[in-house]
């Protein structure tokens, strides 16, 4: 479990790294002791995604490298927002994808496949991503179980805003209603991993335009829905609430 303290700064295992406020929300960079291991909590704020990939990828390989030549390293969680975006995983179709490239443009949408696995999704404003970058063998994690601790993360998020949610077999993620015909998807999941390194991760849609997911078979189904925190309580919801939320169920369960 990780020594961390929300709401007011008063951990000695958390310092500063540029940040002008501590999980209240302004916070850049925070180093943490997640399971005895120092892992570091990075706000990258809206970025493009072709941006973000690659500067996790530069994480993941630094890390990986580290790792097997016996270096130093830091495990990372990193948050974010993008704008429009569609990413097709490495198994994905792309008949899932249902606009051309003139009409991407028309939607302001940019469109990528990726290295991760898992099937088309979508990010954009509103929505909370969140790349673990991380050496699951300090967290004592295959990468099966740690699949399954991101989906409770976020299960334990949604509750904590009386919203009851739960997986589907052989539908990586979290759902409501899930074995139902409402079945409605609030949060992605694909991740990459090499040598038990991570990259990748989940999203979480809070205040997510779902309009966007109209365009593609999302994750490949087409007889499921999406929804978001902000959908299913009627009210926005803060971003800044959600991510110490997040942070908190990280930090209770990896």
């Amino acid at each position: 479990m990780a020594s961390l303290h929300f709401g007011f700064f008063t951990s000695k295992a958390c310092e500063e790294k540029g940040s002008s406020n501590v999980f209240g929300f302004i916070m850049q960079k925070i180093l943490c002791t997640f399971a005895g291991m120092e892992t570091m909590i990075e706000d990258w704020g809206l970025i493009p995604y072709a941006e973000a990939w690659q500067r996790q990828t530069t994480c993941f390989d630094a890390l990986l490298q580290a790792k097997c030549e016996g270096g130093n390293y830091v495990n990372r969680i990193v948050l974010c927002e993008h704008p429009h975006v569609y990413t097709l995983g490495r198994s994905g179709k792309e008949k899932n994808m249902l606009l051309s490239e003139e009409q991407l443009k028309k939607i302001k949408a940019t469109y990528f496949h990726i290295d991760r696995g898992g099937d088309i999704t979508y990010h954009g404003p509103g929505q909370l991503v969140c790349y673990p970058i991380l050496n699951l063998e300090d967290f004592a994690l295959g990468l099966k179980a740690y699949v399954h601790v991101l989906e409770e993360v976020v299960i334990n998020v949604c509750a904590s805003y009386g919203i009851k949610t739960g997986r589907v077999e052989k539908a990586t993620g979290v759902w409501l209603e899930g074995n139902t015909a409402r079945a409605r998807k609030i949060c992605a999941i694909g991740v990459r991993s090499s040598h038990f390194v991570t990259m990748h991760g989940l999203a979480l849609n809070v205040n997510t335009d779902l309009s966007y997911f109209s365009y593609i078979h999302p994750c490949g189904f087409i007889d499921k829905g999406v929804t978001s925190l902000q959908k299913e309580l009627g009210r926005e919801v803060s971003l800044d609430e959600v991510k110490q939320r997040l942070c908190r169920e990280l930090s209770d369960l990896l």
